[in-house]
C-alpha cells in the first residue's frame, strides 16, 4: 500500500526528528561522560576467576530474565498499538465519554492505561520472580511480592493520571509548542523524583535506618573525609527481606542525599570488600552523578518530546483521534514507550562510563585493587551475574561494565602501581 503525500511527508519528518534525537542523545553521552581512567582495563579471561558451572548457571538465569523483560515489553507495545489503532468498540465508547470532560478524562485514561500495562506485565513478572526464588536470589514470598507489585502499580496509576492530564492540558493550551513545555516538565519531574524518591517512595517498600555508631560507620565517614565528600547521611536498608543480593547505592538531592547500604552487604562482605563498595558510592557523590543524569535528561528531552509530538500526533490522526483529546493518549503512550526505550539505550552508555569512573575513584581512594577484585567475585556469585555477557543485546542493555571488565580495571590499576 502506497502512502499518501501527506502521510509520506509526516513519516519523513518523523524519521528526521528521530535521527536528530538519537544524535543529540549520543552527543550528550560524549559530553557528560566523566574522564575515563588513565589505564585501560587489563584483558582477563572469565575462566581464570569463574568455573564453567557458575558461568553457565548465571548465563541461563540472566538470559531468561532478559528474555522475559523483552517479552513483557513486546506485550505492552502490542496492547498499546491495539488501543491506538484497533480501538475495540468498548474502548472507543469509554474514550468518547472521557472526551466530554477532556482534562478529567485524560487523567482517567492515563490511569486506565497504566493499570492495563501493569496487568499485562504481571505474568512475565511472576515468572521472573519464581525463577529468582528457584535459584535462591529472591527471599520474598508470593503474597509479599504481589503486595509490592500492587504498590508499584498504584504509584504508576497516580503518575500516569497526572501525566495524561498535563499532556492534554499543554496540547490544548499550546497546540504547536506543547512538546517544548513538555520537555521542561520532564526535566522538572526528574529533579523532583530524584529529590523525593528516597524519602517518599522508597520507604513504601523498605525500612531504612541510619547506620549505627560503630566501626563501620566510623570507617565510612573516614573514607568520606579522605575523599572530601559530603555524603549527607548513610543508611542501612532491609534488603534481606526480599533478596540475597548484595548492593549499595547513592540517592537523593540536597537534603535527601544519602548513601544506602544493603543489610546483606554489611552482614556478609569482608572489610576490604565493604570499603571498596563504600568508596565506589562516594565516587558517585564526588562525581555529582545524579545531577549528571538529570542533565542528560535535560539535553535529550526536547528532541525526544518533539519525536513524541510528531509520531504520536501522526498516529492519533491516522487512527481517528484528535490531539488534545483523551482518545489520542494511547497513541502517545505507544510512542512514548518507544522513545523512552531508545533514549534509555544512550543513557545506558552514560551509566557504564559513570560506573567505570566510580570504580576508578574507589581504587584511588582505597589503593586496594584486590579488594575490588574480591568484591566483584562475591557480587557475581551472590547476585548470579553473568561475568562477561557476549551478545550485542546484552551489551546495549547493560548499565554497568561487565564483571570481567571491572576485574580487569583492578588488575590494571595494580599492575601500574595505582
Amino acid at each position: 500500500m502506497r502512502l499518501s503525500g501527506r502521510s509520506s511527508t509526516r513519516a519523513g519528518r518523523l524519521v528526521a526528528v528521530a535521527i536528530a534525537a538519537a544524535v543529540v542523545a549520543e552527543i550528550a553521552v560524549v559530553v557528560l561522560s566523566p574522564t575515563p581512567p588513565e589505564v585501560e582495563p587489563a584483558s582477563v579471561e572469565e575462566s581464570a576467576y569463574f568455573g564453567d558451572e557458575q558461568i553457565e548457571r548465571a548465563r541461563d538465569f540472566r538470559g531468561g530474565q532478559r528474555n522475559l523483560m523483552l517479552i513483557g515489553l513486546g506485550a505492552e507495545l502490542g496492547a498499546l498499538a491495539l488501543l491506538a489503532c484497533g480501538r475495540p468498540r468498548s474502548v472507543r465508547g469509554l474514550l468518547e465519554r472521557a472526551g466530554a470532560r477532556p482534562l478529567l478524562g485524560a487523567a482517567a485514561t492515563g490511569a486506565g492505561i497504566s493499570l492495563l500495562l501493569s496487568a499485562i506485565g504481571l505474568p512475565t513478572g511472576l515468572i521472573a520472580h519464581e525463577r529468582a526464588v528457584d535459584v535462591g536470589l529472591s527471599t520474598q514470598g508470593l503474597g509479599e511480592w504481589l503486595v509490592d507489585r500492587a504498590k508499584a502499580a498504584g504509584i504508576g496509576v497516580v503518575m500516569a493520571a497526572l501525566g495524561g492530564l498535563l499532556l492534554i492540558a499543554l496540547q490544548r493550551r499550546l497546540p504547536r509548542l506543547w512538546w517544548l513545555a513538555g520537555s521542561g516538565a520532564v526535566v522538572l519531574y526528574a529533579v523532583v523524583i530524584s529529590w523525593l524518591a528516597p524519602v517518599v517512595l522508597a520507604p513504601l517498600f523498605n525500612d531504612f535506618e541510619a547506620l549505627p555508631e560503630g566501626a563501620t560507620r566510623a570507617r565510612v565517614l573516614e573514607l568520606a573525609d579522605r575523599a572530601g565528600v559530603d555524603v549527607g547521611e548513610v543508611y542501612v536498608v532491609d534488603a534481606s527481606r526480599r533478596s540475597t543480593a548484595l548492593n549499595a547505592y547513592v540517592g537523593g538531592l540536597g537534603s535527601s542525599k544519602r548513601v544506602v547500604l544493603y543489610d546483606n552487604l554489611l552482614d556478609r562482605a569482608e572489610r576490604a570488600e565493604l570499603e571498596s563498595v563504600v568508596a565506589h558510592e562516594l565516587g558517585h557523590v564526588a562525581g555529582n552523578d545524579i545531577p549528571r543524569g538529570i542533565l542528560f535528561v535535560a539535553l535529550a528531552a526536547p528532541l525526544g518530546m518533539l519525536t513524541l509530538a510528531v509520531g504520536g500526533s501522526g498516529m492519533a490522526k491516522r487512527w481517528g483521534a484528535e490531539p488534545g483529546t483523551p482518545a489520542a493518549l494511547p497513541a502517545y503512550a505507544l510512542m512514548l514507550t518507544v522513545v523512552a526505550f531508545a533514549i534509555g539505550l544512550a543513557g545506558n552508555q552514560l551509566s557504564r562510563a559513570v560506573e567505570a569512573s566510580a570504580d576508578d575513584f574507589a581504587l584511588r581512594l582505597t589503593d586496594d585493587p584486590q579488594g575490588l577484585v574480591d568484591l566483584q567475585l562475591r557480587l557475581a556469585k551472590t547476585n548470579l551475574a553473568d561475568p562477561d555477557p557476549g551478545s550485542p543485546l546484552d551489551r546495549v542493555l547493560r548499565t554497568h561494565p561487565s564483571t570481567v571488565d571491572r576485574i580487569g580495571a583492578a588488575v590494571a590499576f595494580g599492575d601500574h602501581g595505582g
